[in-house]
């Protein structure tokens, strides 16, 4: 079992940066995907960009070369470094983690990207 906690939303005017952080309750040295999906007011939840054990991360199309995921086994975090906010990119952003045919989601946090 994995517990994840989200951290470093909030409100930003666009062209902004914020940078998200998802600490886990435990080593994720061996965590076979960590990631970020995202979900707008009524809309449905969308993958961001991952973080394969061992392989190169993945982004959607709407993020690529704005927003870069990375994370540090030592501290247990994963993180979100979001660049060049737009309004669009409001929403309550989502960590994810599967492992051992297990996923285990944080509570997210709230994004908001306005003047």
């Amino acid at each position: 079992h994995v517990q994840l906690e989200e951290s470093g939303g909030g409100l930003v005017q666009p062209g902004g940066s914020l940078r998200l952080s998802c600490v886990a309750s435990r080593s994720i040295f061996s965590i076979d995907v960590m990631g970020w999906y995202r979900q707008a007011p009524g809309s449905q939840r969308e993958f961001v960009a991952d973080i394969p054990r061992g392989s190169p991360s993945t982004y959607s199309a709407s993020v690529e070369g704005r927003f870069t995921v990375s994370k540090d086994n030592t501290e247990n975090t994963m993180y979100l470094q979001m660049n060049s906010l737009k309004p669009e990119d409001t929403a309550v952003y989502f960590c994810y983690v599967y492992t051992k045919g297990s996923e285990y989601w944080g509570q997210g946090t709230q994004v908001t990207v306005s003047s």
